[in-house]
């Protein structure tokens, strides 16, 4: 052997991975030392040898092929992209691996350096990662219903509270304790809303949605809290259609503009929408601390909070790391500017969607008539949510009837058809708010109108196949769930 073999050889037996060169019939010429730890073979037992031997049975007969193909084309690369490759070991073991190819060019004709990892225990910690995110979810799930429930009954409790006194000191009270139930929902919605988007179980739902309508919400959910604080909150009309997920452009919206209304101290906040060519960029500006320019860097890092002095900070400084998360899944992006003492401004950059698509938008809507009174069937299986939903409806002049399972809610029936349904989604011994559904309406033979209330804002997505059915977010504002039992059973 000259020395120009021999170092090829030494070359070979030192790379990290079983290494095999192979000629263009895919007979194994070389062989380095590392395939005996890897497939259990000795060198000398595959030169010679077909290298089809080391590959599972059911993939040999195609082979031929493929390597056909890859000296049709010779060039560096992995084989297989995309796929699960497999080798087969000595003793019949089947190991998932990673190959490299390269071509050789040599006066016996053509030549295949193949380079093969062994990834098994990548596989293996892939295979816990995601068995660790599929936990996370299931705990996220449980911890999101049973969190929110001592807290839906809270508000519940507290409205009924407010509307029975006429006493102003005790309504005070009440409006105080009422804002630390806010505060507690809101921080409680902030650590779960970025637990899930790091298991990657928020999936967004795409359609054409009118701006206005989510301008319209937001009005609603903050302007008494802007002018408590003295602030005047700008929300300019906008006729646009944004080519997004309504709830979680929304989301991101309310973040933004909690955070403004938080360290804006006088003057005002706005939100408009400007136009872009095939873009909406809805923006929230405000004229409050504003941020230094060595602070924007790190603005949307988890845990972040802008200095307020002697003043303590309030939240967890989650809001823009959940604001940058949700617009990366939405696929939009972000722009910011500020100004030291003069305030900020958000820049949200949507796809713009088609007007024609949509049946009704938020100019066209028409008012629902007012309806005060109907039966309503409850069906949850805690107690104490049931006693304060029951308590809130029966205050406002509906007739209650609760359920907690499948089969006490059919077996109301015999009371009389409701109006309306409210439904808890995580019932126990494994039912669903939609197993609820289906049976109601099928007992019903119509399609009675559903509220479906749940702390897993997930559910909603799913929601597709159910007709006349409207999903709320636990801890719900009694205000809301009333406006919504009012014009659900309006429109029945």
């Amino acid at each position: 052997m000259d020395i120009s073999k021999e170092l090829s050889r030494q070359l070979l037996d030192a790379a990290p991975d079983p290494s095999v060169v192979v000629d263009s019939d895919g007979f194994v010429l070389y062989v380095n030392a590392r395939v005996t730890d890897v497939l259990g073979y000795e060198p000398e037992e595959l030169l010679g040898q077909h290298m089809e031997i080391m590959l599972p049975e059911r993939f040999r007969a195609v082979h031929p092929t493929h390597r056909n193909g890859y000296f049709a084309d010779p060039n560096p690369r992995p084989m297989g992209s995309g796929l699960e490759l497999f080798a087969l070991q000595k003793n019949g073991v089947e190991i998932p691996v990673e190959i490299s190819l390269s071509p050789v060019t040599t006066p016996d004709g053509p030549w295949i350096f193949a380079a093969m990892r062994d990834v098994s225990k990548q596989k293996e910690l892939e295979r816990e990662l995601v068995d660790a995110s599929r936990a996370k979810s299931r705990f996220l799930a449980a911890a999101s219903h049973d969190l929110r429930q001592p807290i839906q009954a809270l508000n519940l409790l507290n409205r009924v509270a407010r509307a029975q006194t006429n006493d102003s000191a005790h309504t005070s009270i009440i409006d105080k304790q009422q804002k630390s139930l806010d505060s507690m929902a809101r921080l409680l919605n902030s650590l779960l809303d970025i637990s899930k988007l790091e298991a990657g179980i928020v999936k967004p739902d795409i359609s054409d949605c009118a701006v206005q309508e989510i301008f319209e919400s937001l009005n609603a959910e903050f302007e008494e809290q802007a002018r408590d604080k003295g602030l005047e909150l700008v929300i300019n009309r906008c006729g646009d259609v944004a080519r997004s997920d309504a709830r979680l452009l929304t989301q991101i919206l309310e973040n933004l503009i909690s955070n403004a209304i938080r360290y804006t101290q006088k003057g005002f906040v706005r939100l408009r929408c400007l136009h872009r060519d095939l873009f909406i960029q809805i923006e929230v500006l405000d004229t409050g601390l504003g941020i230094s320019p060595e602070n924007l860097d790190n603005i949307f890092d988890e845990f972040k909070q802008v200095d307020q002095g002697s003043r303590r900070p309030e939240g967890l400084g989650l809001g823009l790391s959940i604001v940058k998360r949700t617009a990366e899944l939405l696929g939009c992006s972000l722009e910011v500017s500020s100004t030291l003492g003069e305030g900020s401004a958000f820049s949200v950059i949507v796809p713009q969607g088609d007007p024609a698509s949509l049946s009704r938008t938020a100019v066209e809507r028409e008012a629902l008539p007012v309806t005060v009174g109907g039966r309503v069937l409850i069906v949850d299986d805690e107690p104490a949510v049931v006693d304060a939903t029951s308590m809130l409806l029966r205050v406002e002049g509906y007739d209650v009837i609760a359920a907690a399972s499948v089969d006490e809610a059919i077996a109301s029936l015999s009371i009389g058809m409701p109006n309306l349904l409210i439904t808890d989604f995580h019932l126990r011994s494994g039912a669903t708010g939609f197993d609820v559904i289906r049976a109601i309406r099928s007992e019903a033979g119509t399609d009675i109108p559903v509220i479906l209330v749940s702390g897993d804002t997930s559910d909603a997505i799913k929601l597709k196949e159910f007709e006349n059915t409207r999903f709320l977010t636990k801890p719900v504002d009694a205000d809301e769930l009333l406006a919504e039992v009012c014009k659900q059973i309006s429109r029945s």
